[in-house]
């Protein structure tokens, strides 16, 4: 008997994340585990008259690949793939690596190559042009990165990602509406005192139709207006490495100090091209089911009274003008459990210890969302 929770999420997928029409093409990109989704949306695609392609993507592979891999090769398999992307209304992205550290012994060079050369102007295709949705499906790997027992995970997996997300999207109105009114926003907590203008720059909220989970709402700061001091407190895997403790300061809105587990291979990351030192994102995590890191960005980035603050590349809809191959979701949460913190827009303190404070914001509490 297949599981009705799989069953529901390729609904949820194809029916309100993308919303597919007939005769639309649909991607199903699977990147590790997920085949049993991946079966399911493309049975659903067909019944609302779409048509469904389907890539399946090897991790082991493509460390292999990407650890010999020149200029020239990239920038043709780049080509090859957009000509592909090119062709799709819609992109459903599955991710379920079975060992994250996979990549981690990629030469820096080497995938510095592969993100300028084949990711960023691919995933620039898929972000900008096509209607799309991201997300990890459950396996051994996230279950162990997240601590839990895999049925248990699977359980707490389903229940973020099947939630009333036409909710959540409703009560995000408020915080769309304060954000595009807002001037200056300050960041104060535990090793942190930040400040920067988001004034005329779009809120966009992210309700499911994007990610799942999902889970918050983002826009970007002015790009030279940063400064201060940020402390991240959640450990980040990224290109197959666990950074931990990540503190940058700003100056007019560079990244011009970076210190983490290893100051070494971080700064590698940010000399990746000028825009990976500044900040591409700024948003607020709200998902009342996530409460704890799991070293998995699509999760740690919603967690519920979080921030993420993001170098690298700003989304088109909401532009700051930063271009960058990179895109690193890093989180801040701002529970008392995890040294709290304080967001304020203009002179206004709107959310404190992770909770919104003011009275038009409360719906978005967790106790609100549930």
């Amino acid at each position: 008997m297949k599981d009705a929770r799989i069953i529901k999420l390729a609904k949820n997928l194809v029916n309100y994340s993308t919303s597919i029409k007939r005769g639309e093409n649909v991607l199903v990109d699977v990147h590790g585990d997920g085949i049993e989704l991946a079966k399911e949306i493309v049975k659903e695609v067909y019944r609302a008259g779409g048509v469904p392609f389907i890539s399946l993507n090897d991790h082991e592979m493509q460390r292999i690949i990407y650890s010999q891999c020149t200029v020239k090769q990239m920038k043709e398999m780049a080509e090859v793939e957009l000509i592909r992307m090119k062709k799709m209304d819609s992109y459903i992205g599955i991710r379920a690596a079975r060992n994250t550290g996979e990549l981690g012994d990629v030469p820096a060079d080497k995938m510095k190559i592969y993100m300028k050369n084949y990711s960023d102007p691919v995933t620039e295709e898929r972000i900008n042009n096509t209607k799309w949705v991201v997300l990890r499906y459950p396996n051994h790997a996230m279950a162990q990165l997240s601590g839990m027992a895999t049925e248990k995970f699977e359980d707490f997996y389903f229940k973020v990602c099947n939630m009333d997300y036409k909710k959540m999207s409703k009560a995000m109105d408020k915080l769309v509406d304060a954000m595009e009114k807002t001037d200056r926003v300050r960041i104060r907590g535990k090793g942190t005192d930040l400040s920067f203008s988001i004034k005329g720059m779009p809120a966009i909220k992210c309700d499911g139709t994007m990610n799942i989970p999902d889970g918050e709402v983002f826009s970007a700061p002015i790009r030279e207006s940063v400064n201060g001091v940020l402390q991240y407190n959640t450990p980040s895997e990224y290109q197959g490495f666990k950074y931990e403790n990540i503190r940058f300061v700003f100056k007019n809105g560079k990244i011009v100090e970076a210190a983490s587990n290893d100051n070494e291979r971080l700064n590698k990351v940010l000399d990746t091209d000028e825009g990976a030192r500044f900040i591409g994102e700024f948003s607020l995590g709200v998902n009342p089911y996530i409460e704890k890191p799991m070293m998995d960005t699509l999760f740690d980035e919603k967690i519920a009274g979080s921030i993420h603050f993001t170098p690298g590349r700003a989304y088109e809809e909401c532009n700051n003008g930063n271009k960058s191959a990179i895109h690193w979701d890093l989180v801040c949460i701002q529970r008392p459990e995890y040294g709290g913190g304080e967001i304020w827009f203009d002179d206004t303190l709107v959310r404190k210890e992770g909770l919104f404070v003011v009275e038009n914001l409360k719906c978005l509490n967790p106790e609100n969302l549930k």
